[in-house]
């Protein structure tokens, strides 16, 4: 998972009392702020529910570019006073946010009332392309006398690092430069100390009244039911000779809705019997989508909003492999981006080794500068095996054999960063260390500094064998036997295949524990098991690394009260050292590890396991906003009529959790495909209890596709084929 506030516990606190290195401070509720959220690119924005920025300590909102935030505070006023909220709505494809204010009573200097409330309607629709705030305010006079209004935007750029909003102090800056003001807008500007020079550029259209380097003015006069339109841009690194104004605003708006219709378009569409279902889906799409960002390789899900805006390797590996079916192109575009990027040499500061994939890119001040690690940085022990498994996966998908040979230079170069430096100690399992004091301490996906320890409590000391990476070499090793089977190279094949079944022995010798009844947490620099009930296990079903009799006694004690808590599975079971329900990895439950529990659960036959994990996921999306659901929640168990427990600081939207129903829908519907047959599969399909009907449109395969409808009947389930184009094979096993 993306860097948070437990990474590593290095840098001293005021009080004395340790701190997280790369922390996220939690003294500021993201639910208390309920922010909404744009983002094309490598922009994004926060806002709060009057579509205003309200900067301040602990404060995450802004105009986001690059990991530098490019607009700390902007303001709106009528007549001096904040506007009253009436609602603020994102489009069902995230294209634009629209936030409806109101005038409240408003007095002259001697007290008396010139206008009362709900006269004034003020309607603010905005949206981002191509690092530019574009914002349409439109003023209307429901009085039915004339009305003369003071509109006033204050504003204000600190150009502040992400890693200095998320909380870490520097103790020097670089400058702000003189604010040029010009008739029609503003020009702040900031140099960094890495001598790179950031600027934004407010545009006004019409010409405001009064024009100053933080605020301006407009004086409107407006007649019974009048409405005047003002025109906002904000854009980040402004080229000199870019203009702005009401035609800017219309032609952007268009090329950004054409641009989400073109990318979600590739998707398979789901229309299911239950319509609150089919809100959290269309949902779930749309913030792939917006999450998606183009590179030079294709298309490439960033992690999450706020922290996470950008390039991570193992959440984008994730990410695809739970939207293969859906949109394959998104494994494409993963693949090529993550080859172009990965490690061709020995580089301690960013936790390189060639052949290694990276954990995360940063582009911000103190990433340029070193003062955090993260400029490209390598600190995961699973974006390598995981970057295996999904080239594998994509191409028994698609077929695509050309698209492996051209990546398969930095495939092979990723199995032998396993063999050469994954395996530190060459006993067969892979293990983690960081190679400098200012890398992160635990490099799994629970990254946080206490997530390994032992059944008193006692941290684990490195290096860590963890318990899902064994299963991801094993996953990796079967993907490159596939690989290399379609590629004509049978001895090669074998010879993974001998692989992957060894590592299986191991792995059943060294890490099941019959006593716990699941797979031990890790294995500790000493070889010691962590002998703690953890989510972990549940991946070794997801890679089919575990044996047949011991993902029955899996299966049973992840579904157990103490680690599934209604909601979905814990992190961490209720019965461990370090339990936690308000933790970030020892306790709570995310969305997207229980999605690919599910999957290894169904794999195994388990498919009513499953569906309780996909009808409590659904269930928890349903008391939240949006129905978006979050990064993570916490793990408290759950209560007749009601919700689930937020977490403070979770990203939301996050890739790999938007993914995670569309995944466990997947899992349930044993939903397959095999391109050389042009053949779609249902094995034992299963309906979670909140579905009756479920409607698949646009299924690709090939150079066809198929739409499918599944429907209760009885005990079973009823595969019913609707259309078809091309030689399209339908195929049911129950």
């Amino acid at each position: 998972m993306p860097t948070v506030s437990s990474d590593s516990l290095t840098a001293p606190a005021a009080s004395g009392t340790p701190i997280a290195q790369f922390f996220i401070p939690a003294t500021s509720s993201l639910q208390e702020r309920q922010p909404l959220i744009l983002k094309h690119g490598d922009t994004f924005a926060v806002f709060d529910r009057n579509g205003d920025v309200l900067s301040g300590p602990d404060s995450p909102e802004g105009i986001f570019h690059r990991d530098t935030r490019y607009l700390s505070h902007l303001h709106l006023a009528i007549n001096g006073q904040r506007p009253m909220l009436l609602s603020s709505t994102l489009r069902d494809d995230n294209a634009t946010l629209t936030c409806d204010l109101t005038n409240p009573d408003l007095f002259d200097r001697a007290g008396k009332l010139i206008l009362g409330h709900d006269h004034m309607h003020l309607r603010r629709t905005r949206f981002l392309w191509n690092g530019r705030c574009h914002e349409r305010l439109t003023v209307r006079n429901y009085d039915e006398v004339p009305q003369h209004v003071r509109i006033e935007i204050a504003f204000t750029a600190d150009f502040a690092d992400l890693f200095e909003v998320r909380g870490t102090a520097r103790a020097k800056r670089g400058r702000h430069l003189t604010p040029v003001v010009t008739g029609d807008g503003i020009l702040l500007a900031y140099e960094g100390l890495d001598e790179c020079r950031r600027s934004t550029r407010l545009s006004f259209d019409p010409v405001p009244d009064e024009c100053g380097s933080d605020l301006v003015l407009y004086d409107l006069q407006l007649a019974p039911h009048e409405t005047r339109s003002l025109f906002i841009e904000i854009a980040c690194d402004p080229g000199e000779a870019d203009r702005s104004g009401p035609w800017s605003f219309f032609f952007a708006l268009r090329d950004a809705r054409r641009a989400l219709r073109a990318l979600s378009s590739r998707a398979a569409s789901i229309v299911t019997s239950n319509e609150i279902f089919n809100e959290a889906a269309r949902r779930c799409t749309a913030d792939l989508y917006m999450l998606m960002t183009e590179t030079p390789e294709g298309p490439y899900p960033y992690a999450g909003i706020p922290w996470f805006s950008t390039v991570f390797g193992r959440d984008a590996i994730i990410t695809a492999l739970q939207t293969l079916w859906l949109d394959p192109e998104i494994a494409r575009g993963v693949l090529g981006h993550l080859a172009a990027n990965q490690a061709t040499e020995m580089n301690p500061a960013s936790d390189a080794e060639p052949g290694k994939i990276l954990h995360e890119i940063r582009c911000g001040e103190m990433a340029e500068l070193g003062e955090v690690p993260f400029r490209r940085y390598y600190g995961s022990i699973d974006s390598t095996p995981l970057f295996v498994m999904l080239a594998g996966d994509y191409v028994k998908r698609t077929g695509d054999l050309a698209a492996i040979q051209r990546l398969l230079p930095h495939i092979e170069a990723a199995l032998s960063w396993i063999d050469e430096y994954g395996d530190r100690d060459g006993d067969g399992f892979v293990e983690y260390g960081r190679l400098t004091e200012e890398g992160l301490i635990n490099q799994a996906w629970k990254d946080s500094h206490d997530s390994v320890f032992h059944a008193d409590g006692t941290l684990a000391k490195g290096p860590i064998a963890i318990a899902e990476v064994q299963a991801y070499v094993y996953g990796a090793w079967q993907a490159a036997a596939e690989m290399f089977q379609r590629l004509g190279q049978p001895e090669r094949a074998a010879r993974f295949v001998a692989r992957a079944d060894e590592l299986r022995r191991a792995f059943d010798e060294r890490f099941f524990d019959e006593e716990l009844g699941t797979y031990a947490l890790a294995l500790d620099g000493d070889k010691r098991p962590c002998r703690i009930r953890s989510s972990n296990a549940g991946h070794a079903l997801f890679t089919g690394i575990a044996y047949p009799e011991r993902a029955k006694q899996v299966a049973r004690t992840l579904m157990t009260a103490s680690s599934f808590c209604g909601w979905g599975i814990r992190t961490i079971a209720s019965t461990e050292a370090r339990y936690n329900p308000m933790s970030y990895h020892n306790g709570s439950i995310w969305p997207h590890d229980n999605a690919l529990i599910a999957r290894g659960l169904a794999a195994y036959g388990y498919r009513t396991a499953a569906a309780r994990i996909f009808d409590g996921l659904f269930a928890a999306s349903t008391y939240i906003d949006l129905r978006r659901l979050p990064e993570l929640f916490c793990g408290m168990p759950r209560q007749r009529a009601q919700g689930p427990t937020f977490y403070p600081v979770a990203c939301s939207p996050q890739a790999w959790a938007s993914a995670a129903p569309l995944f466990l829908l997947q899992s349930c519907l044993g939903l397959g495909f095999n391109p050389n047959k042009l053949q779609i599969s249902f094995h034992e399909p299963q309906l979670p209890i909140f579905l009756d009907e479920v409607i698949l449109r646009h299924l690709q395969i090939g150079s066809g596709s198929a739409d499918v409808a599944l429907r209760r009947s009885g005990r079973h389930v009823v595969v019913d084929v609707i259309d078809r184009k091309g030689d399209v094979r339908i195929l049911t096993t129950v």
